[in-house]
């Protein structure tokens, strides 16, 4: 018989890359991971892994074992569904993975929401950029992710996940209010600026690079900051140009800079939850009120 433990162990090693990273997601020691990992080869009967460096990879029969993990995993997650269905779950908490601008956009309005129709759904938020919010989800860290379409993100036919896609949001061109071109600036116009965006690694940094790619130019990306806020700032303080996207600016003090609507960038955003937990009496309601803020944003 398969320890159904085991098998979450070397979906997190092959999610992680290394025996470290797993153990550390999973709380356990590295040598307990090692061992879960040893139970399992013996229980399958075969290796499942092969170490190249400090990483290993998974051999032909683990992923074999991979995929059905995958299956396993998530009738699991049905089973719990059900049962917590079944016990009513009007009461209980739901851990939310969400980077900053969407939990001020929709989740926030969606936790207002839940006060009036389940009450009893208590929301725990933990701030995450959209490159590790998923990982925290599959990791068991959260119940749910509010995410980003990302370079090397879980594609929609990733069987570990069920996606519920939220909202296109747009970016804006924001240049200081006395820039030569601040009345008429495009992305071509400004490949010779200086450039303010978030660091590398950030979904958004992949976005700004690829629009501007597309047009033509690599940016200048002299000023790195993860917060919009202080993107913002920074071009009002006459140190370059950037790329913002739209929620983000609503409702931030805009001083000393004008905004520009450009073509052609956008971030996707799209909830996420594991397979078969969709039926979970707490997801449900928070999810369809993720779904009808993110109706009413209106981002064009």
């Amino acid at each position: 018989m398969i320890d159904t433990r085991r098998l979450r162990t070397l979906r997190a090693v092959a999610d992680h890359g290394t025996v470290t990273a797993a153990a550390a997601a999973l709380h356990l020691t590295p040598s307990a991971v090692s061992q879960q990992l040893a139970a399992l080869e013996h229980e399958v009967g075969h290796r499942l892994l092969t170490r190249d460096g400090r990483g290993v990879h998974l051999t032909a029969v683990g992923k074999i074992m991979l995929g059905h993990a995958n299956e396993v995993l998530a009738q699991l997650e049905r089973a719990e569904a059900e049962v917590a269905a079944y016990t009513t779950g009007e009461a209980g908490e739901v851990t939310v993975a969400c980077f900053a601008t969407a939990i001020s956009a929709v989740l926030s309005p969606a936790i207002t929401a839940l006060r009036a129709t389940s009450p009893g759904v208590r929301v725990r938020v933990l701030d995450a950029e959209g490159d590790h919010s998923l990982a925290m989800l599959l990791d068991g860290e959260a119940d749910l992710a509010i995410t980003v379409e990302y370079r090397g993100a879980p594609d929609a036919a990733d069987r570990r996940l069920a996606r519920l896609p939220l909202y296109a949001e747009p970016f804006d061109l924001v240049l200081p209010q006395d820039h030569p071109l601040a009345g008429s600036a495009t992305l071509v116009s400004l490949s010779d600026a200086t450039w303010i965006g978030p660091y590398p690694g950030n979904p958004v940094h992949d976005v700004i690079t690829f629009a501007c790619r597309q047009a033509g130019f690599t940016p200048n990306l002299a000023h790195c900051s993860d917060d919009f806020r202080a993107v913002v700032a920074l071009v009002g303080a006459g140190a370059g140009v950037a790329l913002v996207p739209r929620l983000a600016l609503r409702d931030m003090a805009l001083a000393g800079v004008v905004v520009r609507q450009t073509p052609g960038p956008e971030r996707r955003v799209f909830a996420a939850i594991r397979r078969g937990a969709d039926a979970h009496p707490l997801l449900r309601p928070l999810l369809s009120a993720l779904r009808t803020v993110a109706g009413s944003l209106g981002t064009r």
